[in-house]
């Protein structure tokens, strides 16, 4: 059922039915506002990736960051969040894929997802070997936002997905960044992974990118089979049928 989730259709009804009343996946602003605002500097050009109904944007441009693009694969959403925050000039938004982002490259300061790249895990049944088709679309949406930040750019991703699950995927040397994480939430806990662009990768960071790469071992070789016994006397096989 959760493979519903990578459907435009199901988004779609979705927000036909909620509207652009704010939910939030993973907590809303105040819960991870001190670490995500270490981050942001005043005038950031930023991206929000797969911003469903949230009240992110909103709450950021409130807190003074006015220069805020927010994308959704669903026009319905886009189409309410539009008219829920007309009031506010510089909350923009579009319909867009997250894996082809039709922005210049080295556009934006800052690129921000929460649970949006989640949904791309969304079917695998074991995290610890993530199936080559999940991998390679985190990777195709990962080069696309290394491609549109700046320099010196961070990108903030905001997941259920615990570090030994997750870092992998981000700590490729190929996008040109650095990596770090930190947690939040009480009884349970979301991560809060930072990338920031034109920085090095911590050398443990870089073995786990380059053990995401590698082939997975060759199944063991079968043991040879067992010789067929020797031949029975035909003396004996009379012997052994009337053995009790």
């Amino acid at each position: 059922a959760n493979g519903r989730y990578r459907e435009r259709g199901f988004w779609d009804a979705r927000y036909r039915e909620a509207g652009a009343e704010p939910q939030e996946w993973l907590g809303g602003l105040s819960r991870f506002r001190r670490q995500l605002e270490a981050e942001l500097r005043p005038g950031d050009r930023i991206l929000v990736l797969g911003c469903g109904n949230s009240a992110l944007s909103h709450d950021l441009y409130e807190l003074g960051y006015t220069d805020i693009t927010s994308i959704d694969f669903s026009p319905v959403c886009i189409e309410a969040m539009r008219a829920r925050y007309a009031h506010c000039p510089g909350l923009r938004w579009a319909v867009m894929d997250i894996s082809a982002l039709q922005f210049p490259d080295a556009s934006f300061d800052m690129v921000l997802e929460k649970g949006t790249l989640d949904v791309l895990t969304v079917e695998e049944r074991d995290p610890w070997h993530v199936s080559p088709q999940a991998t390679a679309a985190l990777h195709q949406v990962l080069a696309e936002v290394s491609r549109i930040l700046r320099p010196g750019g961070r990108f903030v991703s905001i997941s259920f997905a615990q570090p030994h699950f997750r870092k992998p995927h981000y700590a490729q040397e190929a996008f040109g960044w650095s990596l770090r994480h930190a947690a939040y939430g009480d009884t349970f806990h979301y991560f809060l992974y930072v990338m920031c662009k034109g920085q090095r990768l911590a050398s443990p960071d870089v073995a786990l990118g380059r053990k995401l790469r590698q082939p997975p071992p060759a199944p063991a070789p079968a043991p040879p089979p067992e010789p067929p016994p020797p031949p029975v006397p035909a003396d004996e096989d009379y012997l052994r049928a009337i053995e009790l």
